[in-house]
């Protein structure tokens, strides 16, 4: 059974994460960027590429890190923290799982372009309202030896400024995943600024061209390759979540411990602290499914389904209650944009949607419950 205790070298990991982020990357970093009307900063992701994250989960052969799932999650949860905004997930994470369920050379260069920071990826898969891949309608025809692909995809994050996408399309009698650079002759995009500051794009795609190279392993059996790449981001995407809840959670009982009403400091009211109490105690036990999550896929990943889900439905309802708790012990100053607590409740919400919200995960975990 894997320890839901960190190691001596994931504990250097984050301390080391939590050390750079607060000086590269404090919240206020977040909302420069959102003044300045842009939705990343390329010279961040670049130090942290030369901190060895965008290779996290590249192989070292490929001049990555190699550390494992975990280790991801323990980064993305620092990020968290302070509402980091990079390709983090994008590419270190999604991508990269992606390309490693294949073995030839192009996923290899592709892979250490993505552990240089070289390469950003964003993954095309969403159509409509709301996270279903397997029912996606986007058009792969064949021409020749190779596709048309005809469609329009829509919440693809980081899609305004990626290199290359990950485009989900259906080819007959199943669906195929493509690997293709963002410029490609056809393809045509639409990015901006979601509620939390990052970048979502909408991309058409009007009969791109694409050949046998550019698929992502096997024609008619994209899930194989996608499925550990989903899982990964979902597993990743959760320990952000909680880092979120930790870092809105320190931010309100700093608050409780200096705001003061008839003379009073507020965390001296019985009923605060137990609110403050019932919300650490979500927080503790929402990190532990989720560093479950990340051993299991990097023990038994074929198995990490019901981890994964379960992670990422607890991360999603810890995010929203510390959030929402966070807003109502500040009171009206809360509400403010001059105070940084909306930015946490804005990407909790983004982040409760992306791959896949509550109910989609929820029905995951009855599913393999047997319920």
């Amino acid at each position: 059974m894997a320890k839901l205790v960190l190691n001596e070298e994931e504990r250097m990991l984050a301390d080391s994460a939590r050390a750079f982020l607060d000086d590269a990357a404090p919240v206020k970093h977040l909302r420069e960027l959102r003044d300045a009307g842009r939705t990343h900063d390329p010279a961040l992701w670049k130090a942290m590429a030369e901190m060895g994250w965008a290779g996290i989960l590249v192989p070292e052969s490929a001049g990555g890190a190699d550390m494992g799932h975990a280790a991801a999650g323990l980064l993305a949860g620092e990020m968290g923290k302070t509402l980091v905004a990079s390709p983090f997930l994008s590419s270190a994470v999604i991508a990269a799982t992606a390309l490693r369920q294949v073995s030839d050379r192009r996923a290899a260069d592709a892979l250490a372009g993505i552990a240089s920071g070289e390469v950003t990826y964003a993954l095309a898969i969403d159509e409509g309202p709301k996270f279903a891949p397997e029912a996606t309608r986007m058009e792969a025809r064949r021409e020749g030896n190779g596709f048309r692909l005809t469609g329009r995809k829509t919440f693809v994050v980081d899609g305004g400024f990626a290199d290359r996408l990950l485009v989900l399309a259906r080819t007959g009698e199943g669906l195929t995943l493509f690997d293709i650079p963002a410029d490609r002759a056809g393809v045509s995009r639409e990015g901006r600024a979601m509620i939390d500051s990052r970048d979502a794009a909408r991309i058409d795609f009007d009969a791109v061209e694409a050949t046998g190279e550019d698929v992502l392993g096997q024609v008619d059996d994209a899930m194989r390759v996608l499925r550990p790449a989903l899982e990964a981001g979902q597993a990743a995407l959760a320990a952000e979540l909680s880092g979120l809840a930790a870092g809105a959670f320190g931010m309100t009982v700093g608050y409780l411990k200096e705001r003061k009403q008839f003379g009073v400091l507020i965390g001296q009211f019985q009923a605060l602290q137990h609110r403050a109490a019932d919300l650490w105690c979500q927080t503790e036990v929402t990190a532990s499914a989720i560093l479950h999550a990340g051993r299991k896929l990097d023990e038994d990943p074929e198995n990490a389904t019901l981890a994964v889900s379960l992670a990422k439905a607890r991360a999603t309802e810890t995010a929203k209650a510390a959030v929402i708790e966070g807003v109502q012990m500040h009171g009206g100053i809360g509400m403010t944009d001059a105070f940084d607590m909306g930015f946490y409740m804005k990407r909790a919400r983004v982040g409760a949607e992306w791959l896949g919200d509550y109910g989609w995960h929820a029905e995951q975990v009855a599913r393999l419950r047997g319920f």
